[in-house]
């Protein structure tokens, strides 16, 4: 099972550890773009301080995620696991779980990214502020410079079995599942029961939720129906809609009755 999740706006500081290696993170095939993103995003914030918040869409409290940005190369860096905070990753709570779901984490969980591009979240990186939104004055808006590389690393990545994903769609313009991973692929939507609208908050909660449950449990899903069979069996309310044709992922709603 290969779990795709978008990154945390907020982020972890990075620490002291040692700086980023760029050729240790996973998916090899992502390096070359990942370089040019790096290089441009360094640059951008080594410059200009308001032409950089401006590209970046931050607003003038946060002038020191544009210093943060410039240090990239040298700022320590620690696992992506511990660098992304928020809603979707305090509910997910990866320091807690025992030690074989935290193998199954490392196995299955693949963080998108507007700068790396997709890393585990086992992969040692530097805290970062760059959304895949970024439109950077060199290499044009970033989920289109991600297309390419990830349609031809990301199929590899899923192997045969179940994708499960939980992205937002900023994160989700980057791949697309096609053809037969389409077919094996399950997107997921939190809906409040009683209005069946997504509250953004409890969407990410629950989402993280999901995931821990999954991981916790030992659960391998290998198909999307059997990922739905699973949620129920963990508690959760599950409605699905198989693909109408091919190429097409499945659906899922999760219905919550709390918001929380």
């Amino acid at each position: 099972m290969l779990v795709l999740l978008p990154p945390s706006e907020g982020k972890a500081s990075s620490g002291r550890g040692a700086p980023l290696k760029p050729e240790s993170l996973s998916l090899p095939g992502l390096a070359e773009a990942r370089e040019a993103v790096l290089t441009e995003l360094v640059e951008l914030c080594s410059g200009d301080e308001d032409k950089a918040r401006e590209v970046l869409g931050l607003s003038e409290g946060l002038r020191g995620e544009v210093v943060k940005n410039a240090e990239l190369r040298t700022a320590g860096a620690r696992p992506a696991g511990e660098i992304y905070t928020g809603v979707l990753y305090d509910a997910l709570g990866l320091a807690s779980l025992d030690p074989a779901a935290k193998r199954r984490a490392a196995r299955s969980l693949l963080v998108f990214s507007g700068l790396w591009g997709a890393v585990r979240v086992t992969d040692r990186i530097p805290s970062y502020r760059c959304s895949m939104g970024v439109k950077l004055p060199g290499l044009g808006a970033l989920g289109a410079h991600w297309r390419t590389p990830m349609a031809s690393v990301l199929p590899e990545a899923a192997g045969d079995g179940l994708v499960l994903d939980l992205r937002s769609a900023a994160y989700a313009a980057a791949w697309k599942p096609k053809g037969e991973v389409a077919g094996r692929t399950a997107t997921v939507r939190v809906l409040h029961a009683p209005t069946r609208k997504v509250v953004s908050h409890f969407n990410k909660a629950t989402k993280g939720r999901i995931v821990r449950s999954l991981l916790s449990a030992g659960a391998v899903p290998g198909s999307p129906a059997e990922l739905v069979k699973a949620l129920r069996d963990l508690g959760y309310v599950v409605e699905a809609a198989a693909p109408a044709k091919a190429g097409q992922t499945w659906s899922l709603d999760v219905l919550v009755d709390e918001v929380h």
